[in-house]
């Protein structure tokens, strides 16, 4: 009787799994872009924590904090993998997601003051919540998948008592809890979501649509490069016009194409070819897409930050903490989609390499060059990748 009463009450009235076999089924829908939002202005919060003059500690809770940002739209993707959102309850589940996204990204500024708690009970109901729904969702439908949502359901459950116990605390000792529940939490993927008797989960049962997985980080790639674009047009707008402040707007604007180039002109399109064609796709979303997405999304975050210090104070000699930001971003932007495109081509990329060989020269000439000459030089840098990198694809016998 126990069991009729548990069927009867958990499992939903109908499937709300995405139809594999229709291939409208598998787009990107409306409801997903509009919670993608939600992130538009969390995205700009992380920029701004950075800012007026970026120091190691700033640095370091803006790194934690994007973290567990991007661990919640990503968590969220692979949701919407499954689920289809155009079903009304899925679509609440995303909007009740939003509401303390919402909350979550205004508690960003001072999550390491007075809204400690605020970004901490966010962050655990959110991820929390969508779990549960997933296991009422995919209860009686999908055995496999029941059971890996109810390992995950147990990590979040158990990274949910740091992130509030880290609310709780102050100072230190609160970045030391959410520290180790943000590695938890990254971790936990990498494990399999093991936890006792149930085991761990295999990559092969995640049954995904690699494609509409590659389009949403794609998309969220998008968002970071237009957080860039608005910071641009907004500084350069509020700043007293001088020949320096628009040789910095005209270099920020560079740079920004330059990622887009470097990243979309080939490097999209053949991801979601790839993973498409896998034998194996949940492996791929967790390592190029869970991970090293991430690493591509904070490299064009941090490129924001510099182009809106340059724009501010663009004739300053640069400094180390500018120097960080304004070499890190390229570098890291590098990085990642040396990362993302090796295990597309089965080598890495040629002119990503010669860029980072040119990012280094650059950084050993920069000592006590303006910051607008730095922006300078690494948007250069940028552009020569772009260019050789679209001329070598168009021309594969070249390489």
């Amino acid at each position: 009787m126990l069991q009729a009463l548990t069927k009867r009450f958990l499992a939903p009235r109908e499937d709300l799994s995405r139809r594999r076999d229709n291939p409208a089924g598998q787009r990107v829908t409306n409801i997903e872009l509009f919670f993608d939002l939600v992130f538009v202005f969390a995205v700009t919060q992380l920029s701004h924590s950075l800012l007026p003059e970026p120091t190691g500690t700033k640095a370091l809770h803006t790194l934690l904090l994007f973290g567990a940002i991007w661990w919640i739209w990503i968590d969220t993707s692979w949701v919407t993998n499954w689920l289809d959102p155009d079903r009304p309850p899925v679509r609440l589940m995303l909007l009740a997601l939003m509401l303390g996204g919402l909350v979550l990204a205004a508690s960003i500024p001072d999550a390491f003051g007075a809204r400690g708690l605020v970004f901490a009970l966010c962050y655990a109901v959110m991820q929390v919540g969508r779990s549960l729904f997933m296991l009422w969702a995919l209860y009686g439908r999908s055995r496999s998948n029941f059971r890996n949502f109810l390992r995950i359901t147990i990590w979040m459950a158990a990274t949910a008592v740091l992130w509030i116990a880290g609310g709780l605390a102050g100072g230190d000792l609160r970045f030391v809890l959410w520290l180790l529940a943000l590695a938890l939490d990254l971790g936990s993927a990498w494990a399999g979501f093991w936890v006792p008797v149930l085991g761990r989960s295999v990559t092969s049962d995640w049954d995904i649509d690699g494609a509409h997985l590659a389009e949403r980080c794609a998309g969220f790639v998008l968002i970071a490069l237009g957080e860039s674009i608005t910071v641009t047009g907004a500084t350069f707008f509020e700043t007293a016009w001088s020949p320096a402040v628009l040789w910095s707007f005209l270099a920020a604007f560079l740079a920004t194409a330059a990622m887009w180039w470097i990243y979309f002109d080939t490097g999209a399109e053949r991801g979601s070819e790839h993973i498409a064609r896998a034998e194996d796709p949940g492996r791929i979303a967790r390592v190029l897409y869970t991970y090293v997405h991430a690493i591509i999304v904070a490299a064009v975050i941090l490129g924001a930050v510099g182009d809106e210090m340059t724009l501010a104070e663009a004739s300053k000699p640069a400094g180390a903490p500018a120097l960080l930001v304004l070499l890190g971003a390229p570098i890291l932007f590098l990085m990642g989609n040396i990362a993302f495109k090796q295990a597309l081509i089965g080598r890495l990329p040629l002119s990503h390499l010669v860029g980072l060989a040119l990012m280094i020269v650059v950084a050993l000439w920069s000592a006590g060059q303006s910051m607008l000459a730095v922006n300078l030089a690494t948007s250069g840098v940028l552009i020569v990748v772009a260019i050789w990198e679209s001329r070598s694809y168009r021309r594969p016998m070249s390489r």
